[in-house]
């Protein structure tokens, strides 16, 4: 606990001493409003007379002075004067146990805040400050300015609040501050407080919103991780359906792909030559560093999905990667290993990782994972050698660590050499699930029990890890799709709740907002994915293989009843994803934004390769480097969201997932997958510009409703449909 401020011990002191100005009741919820000299506050009453306050106000001047208080179309308004300004409240009971407050001001002169407190505090029942609580989760860094807490002592209930930070883009632009790590949790004083600028005013007579705030209450304090996860991803979603969301922008993915592989094919940067191979490299023109298996299959896959779309059999891209592969096999070791073993001897030590026979312990899994895909396809025997020459050393290292991976370790003697990723904080804590995919993946192939028994024992030390699961964003993914189909494969509930612990650490390292200021104002960040838990950028390759494996999810769970938070958080991650990944290409980017100092290779900004890293909108992009690994990005996106019409000159595209696309003669039955208010878009493509007349009907029971294309351009008829919707696409040539 911190100490408290003189400012908290004034606010008890006051409020015990004041009668509310309003109370606000709907639905289940009573919100009665106090003010004081410096402060508005919303107060919760809960069952058991403990209170929690929202600050929705606060003024250093200490002399506001109610000027309005309003009641219209269940909206209250509360206006208050200062010397400084005017603040404007509303507040809105939105449903049962949902709120939201928001607040704006503006100052009659060019005004500098001094201080912000945070916006949150608890009480008892006769307004002592109540210090204690139970803090499940906050933001970090850029993340959703999410704070969700419990009050356990005494047993009362929880909160999930949510700071819409989008709403204050206009303050971060104005002031020069950022939305990242407004939240804290320090009892007893926890919330959002705006950001201080020194220098930078706040203009005259300019109106900005402080705070827009939405608040879901909780009558029950959660039994364990597991419920604490699976409130998590309900209460989510119910906010993110009250939650004002940016437009999403329509890219022409088919020329991006075939640029994408154009330039990586052709661009010097993107290749070395060891050993009378081709390889790959894994930033632009870094040639020092030897060749990574992890990078060769990462964008292996991808590309052969897309050629499989295509129709093509194959691509220099493919016969060079494959050529390759075997000399990442060790044979004194009986598995792959990380860096080209004719090329260790470059690396430099420069970081943990970058020396010979040490392995990242996520690391092994991922290119086994990919090799045992690659496998699954037939006929493909390098891979299919190399996986099962592996799986025993992967074996044999799971079961010395106990099925609790450290970062780093040494391939030979199995010597731990980082046990941890901070103090305290454990090893990888998502290697058990992606350990648990690799063994089902090999269940699948062999059809032998063993890898099926080896996933099992791997996940039964996860159900206390919480949101701590999440070390790295895809594997997290990964693993909540293992313990899928455990749920499928034995029917045991406890499965299904550790894939949705494993999806609520995913939801809760997600950008649920837009920085629209700085540099943020060239690309959309909304719904964007932190690749670790602490990093403080958003990554391609990361983004791309979440959002693969997501879909993948999506579809392996059609057969189930999966939460509809689950299905909604989904389809909506799907579709801002495919609005946001062309701008971690330098090509849709101002040359202003990129950085001039690159921590590996350099950066080509006429290249359709991703940048690794877009940031804060204060911060240029590219500062680590052109990502050649994190090339799938276009390549996992075409396969998954255009589809072809057998026997016809035109593709429809759609930006969420699918519960059908069923062609009969000249129809096809579209079945669109999400939950709640969410809304998808479904594109139209003819290639023939006009050879075709096109009807799209809306199933509304027995009855069809021709729907209008909300646009027509060129060869692109739009349509938006909602989550859950059937439709019935027909054609006819002209």
């Amino acid at each position: 606990m911190e100490p408290y401020t003189a400012l908290t011990l004034q606010t008890a002191t006051d409020l015990a001493k004041l009668n509310p100005i309003e109370s606000i009741k709907n639905h289940n919820i009573v919100l009665d409003i106090y003010a004081n000299d410096n402060s508005l506050w919303l107060i919760k009453t809960w069952k058991n007379g403990i209170k929690t306050g929202f600050r929705a106000v606060y003024d250093e001047g200490n002399a506001l002075a109610l000027a309005k208080l309003d009641h219209k179309d269940d909206k209250t308004t509360v206006t208050l004067k200062t010397a400084a300004g005017t603040y404007i409240t509303s507040i809105k009971i939105i449903e049962d146990s949902l709120f939201r407050y928001s607040t704006t001001f503006t100052p009659t002169a060019d005004l500098l805040f001094a201080y912000s407190p945070k916006d949150i505090l608890n009480f008892t029942n006769d307004w002592k400050l109540l210090s204690t609580g139970k803090v499940h989760t906050q933001q970090v860094g850029n993340r959703s300015g999410i704070l969700y807490f419990s009050l356990n002592k005494p047993n009362t209930g929880g909160i999930f609040y949510f700071q819409n930070l989008t709403s204050l883009n206009a303050y971060f632009e104005q002031t020069k501050t950022s939305g990242a790590s407004l939240i804290g949790a320090e009892w007893p004083e926890i919330g959002f407080s705006i950001p201080i600028s020194p220098d930078q005013p706040l203009k005259k007579n300019q109106t900005y919103v402080l705070s827009d705030a939405f608040v879901l209450t909780e009558d029950q304090v959660p039994k364990n991780q597991l419920s604490i996860c699976k409130n998590y991803l309900v209460n989510l979603a119910a906010i993110y359906q009250h939650l004002p969301k940016p437009e999403t922008i329509s890219h022409d993915w088919l020329t991006i792909g075939e640029n994408g592989i154009k330039d990586m094919e052709l661009h010097p940067g993107c290749w070395s030559y060891q050993g009378g191979h081709h390889y790959l490299t894994a930033y632009l023109s870094d040639y020092a560093t030897p060749p990574e298996i992890m990078v060769q299959l990462a964008v292996l896959l991808p590309v052969m999905e897309y050629l499989d779309w295509k129709g093509e059999a194959s691509h220099p891209i493919v016969d060079r990667l494959k050529d390759g592969l075997e000399a990442f096999y060790k044979p004194e070791l009986g598995t792959i290993v990380r860096w080209l073993p004719d090329a260790e001897s470059n690396l430099d030590y420069s970081e943990e990782q970058k020396k010979p026979n040490v392995m990242d312990a996520w690391y092994l899994h991922h290119p086994l994972m990919n090799l045992a895909r690659l496998t699954a396809r037939g006929g493909e025997k390098i891979a299919s050698k190399l996986l099962m020459d592996s799986i025993e050393y992967a074996m044999k290292v799971a079961r010395t660590f106990n099925y609790q991976w450290p970062v780093f370790y040494e391939m030979d003697t199995l010597n731990i050499l980082k046990a941890e990723t901070a103090e305290g904080a454990g090893g990888e804590k998502d290697v058990p699930g992606t350990y648990a995919d690799l063994m089902l993946k090999l269940w699948e192939i062999t059809g032998e029990r063993k890898y099926f028994t080896e996933a099992k024992r791997s996940v039964e030390r996860l159900e206390d890890e919480g949101f701590d699961v999440f070390y790295q964003a895809n594997n997290t993914t990964f693993s909540a799709i293992a313990l899928l189909k455990l749920y499928k494969l034995t029917k045991k509930e406890k499965y299904l709740d550790l894939s949705y612990m494993c999806l609520a650490s995913i939801f809760n390292n997600v950008q649920l907002w837009d920085s629209n200021y700085g540099y943020g104002k060239n690309f959309p960040s909304f719904f964007a994915i932190f690749p670790l838990k602490d990093a403080p950028y958003t990554a391609a390759y990361e983004e791309q293989e979440v959002y693969a494996a997501l879909y993948n999810y999506y579809q392996e769970a059609k057969d189930i009843e999966l939460l509809p938070a689950v299905r909604m958080l989904i389809a909506e991650f799907m579709k801002y994803a495919i609005n946001r990944v062309p701008y971690y290409f330098a090509t849709m980017l101002p040359k202003e934004m990129l950085s001039t100092e690159v921590k590996t290779g350099e950066i080509d900004p006429n290249l359709w390769i991703a940048l690794e890293d877009l940031r804060d909108g204060w911060e240029q992009a590219g500062q680590v480097g052109q990502e050649v690994y994190g090339a799938g990005i276009s390549f996992g996106i075409i396969p998954r969201q255009y589809y072809k019409v057998k026997s016809e000159d035109f593709m429809v595209f759609i930006d969420y997932p699918l519960e059908r696309f069923t062609k009969r003669n000249n129809k096809i039955y579209v079945a669109i997958g999400g939950d709640g208010n969410g809304e998808c878009k479904l594109q139209i493509i003819d290639s023939t510009k006009n050879a075709y007349i096109f009807e799209l009907y809306l199933k509304e029971g027995r009855e069809q409703l021709l729907l209008t294309p909300d646009s027509k351009q060129k060869e692109i008829i739009s349509y938006k449909l909602k989550a859950k919707s059937e439709a019935i696409l027909t054609w006819k040539k002209k």
